[in-house]
């Protein structure tokens, strides 16, 4: 890769834009609807398919909170993000939705360092999802799971996730988190680029980003629950059972947006580092630690899971995935041959899928409906790559 990549952070999402205290608008997919493809044929890329009995429907929000600027380019002094909302649909049926943008897509590829002929089959890749499908569910039925993407990244790289978590009956708010990715598109044919990059070696880095990543999902959530919600469906969410997982520092982000807003309930972290440290007190809400090694390693580098593990006074589980390493946490690892994007992974990237949506699936079902997961007790010969420690 072409960027430092620290070690237990990898890459998320950006963004721009203004209104009053806080807006919310329906934005048109900014992307043409990917034609149908297979990951198995030349013409482009395809998800796997969710594993839930619904359908699933996905909508995309740009939310603007104008009380306060944007932590990387301060003279935006409203923060913008965009955020995509995947849901229980009540059919298949409409448009595919777009997975990403050429334009991000092509970002991203020169970011990691990938082919740049690859970003229009990235981009038309084909998601599970319909576009604004009406959604399904009674008021207040569904479970909501926020995800947070790896720094660099955007969100659409935790789409398989997303989909899948949707078709299982959950509300999954994914954001871009602003001047975080090589690219995210905004309203109005707008590109906003990576500020945060140029900062990566500051030793306020991880905390500063820590800060606004907590920040950014506490004004999501008030937009999505709140008593005007930004989602025409935000009255089904339920918003006394609200998780978030994130990979990278996005699950950095989801320790720290715990320790500062007690409506996330149960937090995953996927392979990143713990960039603020949980409180020497304890921390009693569920979590769940999804490494690929290189976190727990005896050389020293990281001491931010053993730390913050002992910490924990709540459920907990700490896993460790043979085969797989730090990018294998999203999508890219399902095209990285034919993106050209490099890979230690042993493992294929269907199986990583596999196993990430049915470990977070269960922790979840867990925490968030009370369904025993006997997949969390221990080893399963299901996935004897599985290893639970320490």
């Amino acid at each position: 890769m072409p960027r430092k990549i620290i070690r237990g952070v990898v890459t998320a999402v950006a963004l721009l834009a203004a209104s009053a205290p806080a807006v919310a608008v329906p934005v048109a997919a900014q992307a043409a609807v990917p034609t149908p493809a297979s990951a198995s044929t030349g013409a482009g890329f395809a998800l796997p398919r969710p594993t839930g009995p619904h359908p699933v429907g996905v909508t995309t929000l740009h939310l603007v909170d104008r009380s306060r600027p944007d932590p990387w380019v301060p003279e935006e002094k409203a923060r913008e993000l965009m955020v995509s909302v995947w849901y229980p649909a009540r059919e298949a049926r409409g448009r595919r939705a777009p997975y990403m943008t050429q334009e991000e897509a092509r970002l991203v590829l020169k970011g990691l360092g990938g082919r740049a002929e690859a970003a229009a089959p990235l981009s038309a890749t084909r998601t599970n999802a319909y576009l604004d499908a009406p959604p399904a569910g009674r008021k207040g039925s569904l479970p909501l799971v926020v995800l947070s993407p790896g720094f660099s990244v955007p969100r659409t790289s935790l789409t398989a996730l997303a989909e899948d978590l949707a078709s299982k009956g959950y509300a999954v708010a994914g954001i871009d988190h602003v001047h975080e990715s090589f690219g995210t598109s905004l309203p109005g044919g707008r590109t906003a680029t990576c500020a945060a990059c140029a900062h990566e070696d500051d030793d306020d880095f991880g905390a500063r980003t820590d800060r606004g990543r907590a920040a950014d999902v506490s004004f999501v959530l008030d937009r999505l629950t709140g008593t005007r919600p930004a989602w025409k469906g935000g009255e089904l969410i339920d918003a006394s059972r609200i998780a978030m997982a994130g990979h990278s520092i996005g699950g950095s982000g989801a320790a720290a947006t715990m320790m500062k807003d007690s409506r996330v309930r149960a937090g995953v972290n996927m392979d990143g580092t713990f960039r603020t440290p949980m409180p020497a007190t304890g921390f009693e809400r569920p979590f769940l630690m999804l490494g690929a090694g290189k976190v727990h390693e005896p050389d020293g580098i990281d001491v931010s899971w053993p730390r913050d593990w002992r910490r924990m006074t709540g459920w907990k589980r700490w896993l460790n995935v043979r085969g797989m390493e730090h990018l294998s946490f999203c999508d890219l690892p399902l095209f990285a041959d034919r993106l050209g994007v490099k890979t230690e992974a042993t493992l294929s990237g269907p199986r990583t899928v596999e196993i990430i949506r049915a470990y977070v699936g269960a922790f979840v079902d867990l925490h968030l409906r009370g369904r025993r997961q006997p997949l969390l007790d221990g080893p399963s010969k299901r996935y004897p790559e599985v290893r639970f420690l320490p």
